[in-house]
């Protein structure tokens, strides 16, 4: 199979931490650790990734995972350019809020990033703060309380920075630090109005409308803080949320118009998005390559990226997995940076826009 899209099952609503109903806390540990083994060399590096069920790969089911979610899919790239083994570790918790990363991950397992052949770190973290509080929301009757949308930005702010302050402490060989900010998994779906009624107009509100300043806002703030303690933003909400040529005759390409810009303030980066731009956002259940082709980057659970290819078996009582093996793509594959699946699924994709940090030597 080129990709799956497997259907939403009890285990996808416990390791995505309550993508609807009530919200949920349950999380599961996905550690793997994969090594891209080119024949050519003996010298392994190491890229370590700490996150949540998107960096896990999560495809579903608790026994296995994506083998190339988008640590995996960077590292493939790197092992091409420094012509050496990539060792892809990647501490993950489905399910896990910001918080339960920063301390059970970030910190409790540091001694990943302190290997000596780490060269790069990168890691995500507030997924599902958002999908548990839009859950929560999305259950309201009466008057709509907006308090834990705004909780949920605050923590996501928070941990995002003390995750930042922690790597730079501890990943001390790192060559390139990389944080990913998150896209909007069920943009059409929160095209809907609420069940409860705005305090000030008694009226419902629409969810897409009122959830996606409050994502827009995060993100900034997220590239923001990058710069501010020197890691790399990969900008995982323009790749994946808007089209590959321009849709709106401004003489930009969708997706890279949807950038963040580094000095932009906050207010006017989202006026730019939910503003001038907010017509070229699409659902990226139909991301659009080029006007008359589309791909599917997002899972039927409406939550996960697709993936390409295989994956790795996952013990179900020590949430551990791994495996070695040859690049998937050989070096003649990858053209001008791109292997031929780069734009097709969701996890090659983010992937790909990590390896715009990948540095020239280790």
């Amino acid at each position: 199979m080129s990709f799956r899209r497997n259907g939403l099952s009890l285990a996808a609503v416990v390791a995505a931490g309550a993508v609807s109903g009530s919200a949920m806390a349950s999380t599961i540990n996905q550690n793997t650790s994969w090594t891209i083994d080119r024949s050519t060399s003996t010298t392994k590096y190491r890229i370590v990734a700490y996150g949540d069920s998107i960096y896990a790969g999560y495809n579903g089911g608790l026994t296995s995972v994506a083998r190339r979610a988008a640590p995996v899919v960077q590292g493939e790239y790197l092992a091409k350019i420094w012509n050496t083994d990539m060792e892809v570790i990647r501490r993950t918790k489905s399910g896990a809020r910001a918080d339960d990363i920063y301390n059970n991950k970030i910190v409790s397992e540091r001694s990943y990033m302190q290997a000596a052949n780490t060269r790069v770190v990168m890691f995500e973290m507030c997924g599902n703060d958002y999908l548990q509080a839009r859950s929560a929301f999305s259950d309201q009757t009466g008057t709509c309380n907006y308090s834990g949308l705004e909780a949920a930005l605050a923590a996501c702010t928070t941990y995002t920075e003390r995750a930042m302050q922690a790597i730079n402490q501890y990943a001390t060989t790192a060559k390139v630090k990389i944080v990913s900010n998150i896209y909007y998994p069920g943009f059409d779906a929160d095209n809907v109005q609420t069940g409860c009624k705005d305090a000030g107009t008694g009226a419902s509100i629409n969810k897409q409308v009122k959830f996606l300043p409050l994502l827009v806002r995060s993100n900034w703030r997220t590239c923001n803080l990058a710069d501010k303690y020197g890691f790399k933003c990969a900008d995982s909400f323009a790749e994946m949320m808007a089209a590959d040529y321009d849709s709106n005759g401004d003489g930009q390409v969708d997706s890279e118009a949807l950038r963040y810009v580094s000095g932009e303030t906050e207010d006017a980066y989202v006026a730019r998005i939910t503003g001038a731009l907010r017509g070229t956002l699409r659902d990226a259940n139909t991301h659009f390559v080029s006007s008359s082709t589309s791909y599917d980057y997002i899972q039927s659970d409406n939550t996960h990226p697709t993936y390409f290819g295989t994956t790795i078996g996952v013990n179900i009582f020590s949430g551990s997995g791994s495996g070695t093996g040859a690049p998937q793509f050989t070096d003649g594959q990858v053209v001008n940076g791109k292997n031929p699946e780069w734009n097709k699924t969701g996890h090659e994709r983010m992937g790909w826009e990590g390896t715009r940090f990948n540095p020239s030597t280790p």
